[in-house]
Formats: C-alpha cells, sequence, structure tokens
C-alpha cells in the first residue's frame, strides 16, 4: 500500500565526499552536517559511473548505463533507450505529482524524463532554492516529489560567486601534490560547497517553516567524485564514492544512523520506491536497502560487492571494476595513459601538474587491499604477483563478467555514432577491429531522430 510521503531529492555535481560529516574538518558544511545528525549517512555508496550522465542516469532509472542507454554525456548525443522510465514518470504514474528546478543531466530534451513541470533554466543553487522555496510554499495538494539540483560544486569556482576557504588550512588528499596553486584550488573549491550548504539550508528550512518536514523524505546525493585528478573519471574510491544523506519523514521519528553497507546509485530508485510502498518494476537493476535502512539494529547485508562503469568521457575510455568491502578490482581494455583526464580537470592547477606525470601506459588490470591500501595506491597484480592476489583477482573477473553477461554489456558497436565517438573511431576500430554501424542505425536502435544529436 503506498503512502502519503512526499520526497525532495537534492542533488549536486562533483562532491565525493568532501562534507564535514564525512571526515573533512577543513570544510566549512555546518547545515550538510546537521542534517547528517537527523539522518542515515551512507559511508559506502558508490556512483556507477565516474560521469555526470551516466551516474545520474543510474541515481534516476535504478539501471546500469549499460542498460539504460546512457553510456555517455548527454550534451554528447547520448540519450535513454526508448522504453526506459525514469522516477518521476514511476512516481507519476503511482499519483504523485513530479517537478524539476535546477540541473539535470540525462538529456537534451528535459520534457522526456517524466516530470509534470520543470524548469531547467538557470541551475545556480541560489536561483535553484528561490524556485523551489517558491514552489514548496504554495505546493500542489498532493504528494510530490520535488528534485533540486545544483550546478555547485562544478568548476569552475570564481571567486565573485565563492569564497575560497583558507589555502593554508586545506588537509591534501594523498593523490594531489602540496603546492600554492594546488592549495588554492582545493580552497575555491571548498568555497563552493559551502555556498551550496547554505542553500540546502534554506530548502530545509523552508520544510519546517511550511510543515512540509513531518511529510517529506530528503535525499541528498551527488555524482560521483570531484573533479580532480585520480577521482572523478575514475574508478578508484575518490571517483565513484559519494556522499549521501537519507532523512525520513519527521513524523515517522526515526533516529539518525550511520549505514556503512555497501550501496550502489542503481538501488536509488528500488529503496525510494520501497518507502513509499510502489511496487519494484522487474526491469530495475538495482536493490532495495529499505528494510534495512529502517532496522535501527541494522539488518541483512544487501550488498556484498558494487559494479562500476566507465566508457566515454571526453574520450572512449572503457573501463569496468567491481568493489567489495576488502578489495577493488578494475579492468581497462583499451590503451591509454594512467590517468586520462578529463578537460575540467586537465585544465586545472592539480590537472597540469599530475596530467604529464601519469602518461605511461595504463595496467590491463588492477588489483587493490581496501584494509591495507584504502586509498588504492599499490596495484597487487604488478611486479612479482602472489598466488593470492592472482586468486582473489580471478574470483573477482568472474563476478565482473557475470555481472557483465547479465546486464547485457557489450562494449563495442553500440558506443560508435555519437559526435564525441567520431573521434576515436579509427582508434576505436584498430582496437576492437571493428566495422562501425552508422550514425543513422545508432540513431535508430535508440528510437530518436539523428537531428536530435545536432
Amino acid at each position: 500500500m503506498t503512502t502519503d510521503e512526499n520526497v525532495l531529492i537534492v542533488h549536486w555535481h562533483d562532491l565525493g565526499r568532501h562534507l564535514g560529516v564525512y571526515g573533512h574538518p577543513d570544510v566549512s558544511s555546518p547545515r550538510m552536517d546537521q542534517l547528517a545528525e537527523e539522518s542515515i549517512v551512507f559511508t559506502r555508496a558508490h556512483a556507477t559511473a565516474p560521469l555526470c550522465s551516466p551516474s545520474r542516469g543510474s541515481i534516476f532509472t535504478g539501471r546500469y548505463p549499460q542498460t539504460n542507454g546512457l553510456v555517455g554525456l548527454a550534451h554528447h548525443g547520448w540519450e535513454y533507450r526508448t522504453g526506459v522510465r525514469t522516477l518521476p514518470q514511476l512516481l507519476g504514474e503511482a499519483g504523485w505529482h513530479t517537478a524539476l528546478f535546477g540541473m539535470q543531466h540525462e538529456t537534451s530534451f528535459p520534457n522526456r524524463l517524466g516530470f509534470d513541470e520543470f524548469d531547467v533554466s538557470n541551475s545556480y543553487c541560489e536561483y535553484v532554492v528561490d524556485r523551489a522555496g517558491e514552489w514548496l510554499r504554495h505546493a500542489p495538494g498532493q504528494k510530490f516529489l520535488l528534485t533540486a539540483g545544483f550546478f555547485e560544486t562544478h568548476r569552475p569556482y570564481p571567486h565573485e560567486r565563492y569564497q575560497p576557504a583558507d589555502p593554508d588550512a586545506v588537509e591534501l588528499p594523498d593523490y594531489l601534490p602540496d603546492t600554492p596553486a594546488v592549495r588554492q584550488d582545493l580552497a575555491d573549491f571548498y568555497g563552493s560547497i559551502t555556498t551550496a550548504d547554505a542553500a540546502v539550508g534554506q530548502l530545509l528550512d523552508t520544510l519546517e517553516d511550511t510543515g512540509l518536514a513531518e511529510s517529506t523524505w530528503v535525499v541528498f546525493l551527488t555524482d560521483h567524485g570531484p573533479a580532480l585528478p585520480r577521482a572523478k573519471s575514475t574508478l578508484y574510491e575518490a571517483g565513484t564514492g559519494v556522499a549521501m544523506i537519507i532523512r525520513p519523514p519527521r513524523s515517522r521519528r526515526h533516529p539518525g544512523r550511520v549505514y556503512d553497507e555497501l550501496f550502489s546509485g542503481v538501488d536509488v530508485v528500488p529503496t525510494l520506491l520501497d518507502f513509499l510502498g510502489i511496487p519494484i518494476p522487474d526491469d530495475i537493476d538495482g536493490l532495495s536497502h529499505a528494510p534495512e535502512l529502517l532496522n535501527s539494529d541494522g539488518g541483512a547485508e544487501v550488498r556484498t560487492a558494487v559494479f562500476t562503469t566507465k566508457t566515454y568521457h571526453d574520450s572512449f575510455d572503457p573501463i569496468r571494476a567491481i568493489r567489495t568491502k576488502e578489495y577493488s578490482y578494475i579492468e581497462n581494455y583499451a590503451q591509454r595513459p594512467l590517468l586520462d583526464l578529463p578537460w575540467d580537470i586537465e585544465e586545472s592547477a592539480p590537472g597540469q601538474i599530475v596530467g604529464p606525470q601519469a602518461s605511461s601506459p595504463r595496467p590491463e588490470r588492477e588489483l587493490y587491499d581496501l584494509i591495507a591500501d584504502p586509498t588504492e595506491t599499490h596495484n597487487l597484480l604488478t611486479g612479482e604477483v602472489s598466488e593470492k592476489s592472482e586468486a582473489i583477482a580471478r574470483e573477482l573477473a568472474l563476478l565482473l563478467n557475470d555481472w557483465r553477461v547479465k546486464t547485457n554489456d557489450v562494449i563495442p558497436s553500440e558506443f560508435a555514432g555519437t559526435r564525441i565517438a567520431e573521434r576515436y573511431t579509427e582508434t576505436y576500430a584498430h582496437i576492437k577491429g571493428l566495422r562501425l554501424p552508422s550514425r543513422s542505425a545508432i540513431a535508430a536502435e535508440r528510437g530518436i531522430e539523428v537531428s536530435d544529436r545536432q
């Protein structure tokens, strides 16, 4: 039986887990930290992909990029496959009114997303909060899904918009060099976090002032890791690990807690549907964690592994990975440098330093012991490889292959035919020995007009 509860989803760009509540005391995020105290805080949530559109596609469909079709960036021409249903469509069919203000990165045609109303004309947090806050003060007389998407904390971080943190006070991740320019870059990033944090506080205040906090699930998350070398666009922890916080309606009187189990972006939709009493469609790839999340004593382990994927960002870079609580195993399918930096990272201060140092060839396989080596710096499959490491890699490789077969994850021709792919067609055909289909054939397979891709 469905509930009469509402859902507010707030999502940011490129944050990773850079909030005070996630062990970053150098980040000023008081409203998010306060929200966390009242909420379920996920410590092992991972995006399905380390880039915007594929990760968001999984969040809003409960399906992996290879099953929903969104394997690359929407503004490079990628779209959902015909028949893929989104969270607003599923909730709309069940009687919820749905609205979007601000950022979405799933399609070039937002009317396809299934919202009853939307305004994507401006994604800066001030505008989004003003529009969403006004909407909440005049909310429809029925249960609703409201999505507020912030451009923050995507690059750039202009000082006229964001007051930087103190560069001398920031704690650098171990994958970044300690230079004044890198410190300033991180301080600028942290300034944008503080601005977005205050905006979330305004939305939370509006929920309280209108009385809607009593009946509204608050879901906060981000799409993937920060725009830093060895984070965004990689399948390491820093690339796919995300902040995720869920506050149940106050009427449920559910205490705050920490959820240390593995959670994937595809699990968002089935978990929310389960919270609301809506049947989970058979074509959903994700798993519901709802019973365990509402059980203050813990509950059963839902997942033993999460699977992550990358195919296109600014270049063709096919990678797949499996992550357990103990190990991460990565397979690299194309001859690429150690780090294939997206343009925004490449041009940044840390990118200009790290990029030239990461141009050597990437290994075909990577295995990391997450207990002994949580920052994934020592690949156990290089040098003299132990029998134990080989055995673990074989076991994880089998699980990864089973997942790829189950989700029909075939790297070949379906990835051709977009503007970004055309730049890499020659290399791609050489690697795979493929006869690539025409762009019109790809468009027809996806049920869209070729002109939509221009």
